[in-house]
């Protein structure tokens, strides 16, 4: 793949990992792009889920059996979130349309208890994927991720996390659509 057609990465944006990237945080990942600006990066990896369960993290939300998602190597200590919809709590930030990241943490507990935000709109993250100064850009020209400008809504991720890598992919055409079918291992073609 070239990178003479380098993009600068919005929020919104997704990146897709390379097909041979090796570092097993990120092996055939897609991580959504929640801000970038000179001082670095900040993603969630959108289909690496977690063995935990939202209740066992957080007794607030002993009423949710929701899946956990893996949102980077960093931090992991720290949940995350995104939601659809209408702008639902303050200080959430808007990263596409009707694509929202984090807010007031309070306010999402009890808009969920009410049903004001339903469970299948929210997508929780423990952890996220985080670059320095400079960092996601060099990454970018030596083709480590390839920047996906799909708009992103809860329909993509209903797909399963093994099918969002390769869906993306091929719905960006061309070159792209090949490479969604190169193996995992290119020894075992």
């Amino acid at each position: 793949m070239s990178n003479s057609n380098f993009q600068i990465p919005q929020p919104g944006d997704m990146l897709i990992s390379e097909p041979f990237l090796q570092d097993e945080n990120f092996v055939r990942s897609v991580v959504l792009l929640c801000e970038h600006n000179n001082e670095g990066s900040f993603g969630l990896v959108l289909n690496k889920p977690s063995i935990l369960k939202l209740n066992e993290l957080m007794d607030v939300f002993h009423f949710l059996d929701c899946e956990v998602y893996v949102g980077g190597p960093v931090e992991q200590n720290t949940l995350h979130f995104i939601y659809f919809g209408e702008k639902q709590l303050p200080g959430s930030v808007g990263i596409g349309e009707n694509l929202w990241w984090g807010g007031d943490f309070e306010h999402l507990v009890e808009k969920i208890k009410s049903g004001i935000i339903q469970e299948d709109s929210v997508r929780f993250f423990i952890g996220y994927s985080g670059w320095g100064s400079g960092q996601l850009e060099e990454e970018l020209k030596e083709n480590t991720w390839i920047i996906c400008k799909t708009e992103i809504d809860a329909e993509i991720l209903d797909l399963t996390s093994e099918m969002l890598w390769k869906h993306l992919l091929k719905s960006m055409g061309g070159e792209f659509k090949v490479i969604a079918n190169y193996p995992l291992d290119p020894r075992l073609n």
